[in-house]
């Protein structure tokens, strides 16, 4: 039986806020996050042995609704840009793109 040695992975986050969706796929291709399948759809390799990627996307915060029928009575505020959480060696060109909120919305389990 032979022993194998696995390296940690960095320290959960940064975050990252992307200006629009084309922006923060573009950025996720050019890291070679992504794959492109026989029919050209693109997707994004979501984790691997030196990273993981959770694609947030467009951020709603508040709102309310009607407990009974779900209509939306306040609609939700969106937030800017479009959102990536990350844990891996920090991609050529993505710190322009960091940010460190107070209250993320969605984290990694730990």
């Amino acid at each position: 039986m032979t022993e194998e040695t696995l390296t940690p992975l960095p320290p959960i986050g940064p975050y990252f806020r992307f200006p629009d969706k084309a922006t923060g796929m573009a950025a996720l291709e050019a890291a070679g996050f992504t794959t492109t399948d026989e029919d050209g759809n693109v997707t994004v390799v979501t984790a691997s042995h030196t990273h993981a990627i959770d694609v947030v996307g467009a951020i709603s915060i508040g709102g309310t609704y009607d407990p009974e029928t779900g209509d939306v009575i306040t609609p939700p505020t969106l937030l800017n840009g479009w959102h990536v959480n990350y844990i891996g060696e920090m991609p050529d060109g993505w710190e322009q793109y960091v940010v460190t909120p107070e209250q993320p919305v969605r984290v990694f389990a730990s």
